[in-house]
């Protein structure tokens, strides 16, 4: 079995975590919504597997896509280096050697560390410099999709199961208290991840989810009258 690069197992991360996220935030709006429209536990129940279901294959296909896209450009990219480097060589090894020489290095040290570079694989390191990526590194986009695809039913799960197996005077509470735990998880391991500010990012999540939750549960309640 092929051992995942370290850019392939953050790519799966980043999906599993951002596809559980939008399973909790998308799902929870529309239960609390729902809820405040109707008292229907089977109404409710059904919109939330509805709404699961169209965001599992939405999440997935849009994973896809983004990365298939991301997959293309790098390879575009790394076609124009090879033309770029059998038309203009010099350029691309003054433009190398430039780089470095405004990092700091001395011009003796910078020439000398391109042209080993440059001798090595000189697509390679235009690619990388010019672009900041490494070739024959794509990750995958099947990967990326299914992994959406099981993390965010699973994120919808958990404010499915508080709107129907909780009371009915306390399920709407329970049910918020439930996914804002749940957004505060999932927000600090994706700035840990993309390695933001973790309280921000937390924060940001949990209010996006307070925001949404009082938008659905507000229109709901005024259909629902």
């Amino acid at each position: 079995m092929k051992k995942l690069s370290l850019a392939e197992k953050n790519n799966l991360i980043r999906a599993a975590v951002m596809g559980a996220n939008d399973g909790i935030l998308s799902v929870s709006g529309i239960v609390i919504g729902v809820a405040g429209a109707t008292s229907s536990t089977f109404a409710i129940f059904i919109a939330g597997f509805a709404g699961a279901l169209a965001g599992t294959v939405s999440m997935a296909m849009g994973e896809y896509v983004s990365v298939h896209s991301q997959n293309d450009a790098q390879t575009k990219a790394v076609s124009e280096q090879e033309y770029a480097l059998k038309h203009n060589y010099d350029e691309e090894y003054n433009y190398v050697s430039k780089k470095y020489t405004d990092q700091g290095i001395s011009i003796v040290l910078a020439q000398k560390a391109t042209t080993e570079m440059m001798n090595n694989d000189a697509l390679a390191t235009t690619v990388r410099e010019r672009h900041g990526f490494s070739i024959n590194h794509e990750v995958s986009a099947i990967g990326a999709a299914v992994t959406s695809m099981i993390a965010f039913p699973l994120g919808s799960l958990l404010p499915m199961m508080a709107i129907t197996l909780f009371p009915t005077d306390i399920r709407i509470i329970a049910t918020v208290i439930s996914v804002l735990v749940a957004l505060s998880i999932t927000g600090y391991l994706a700035a840990t991840l993309s390695q933001a500010n973790r309280t921000t990012a937390t924060i940001r999540n949990v209010i996006s989810g307070i925001f949404t939750m009082i938008v659905t549960y507000t229109i709901g309640s005024l259909i629902g009258r």
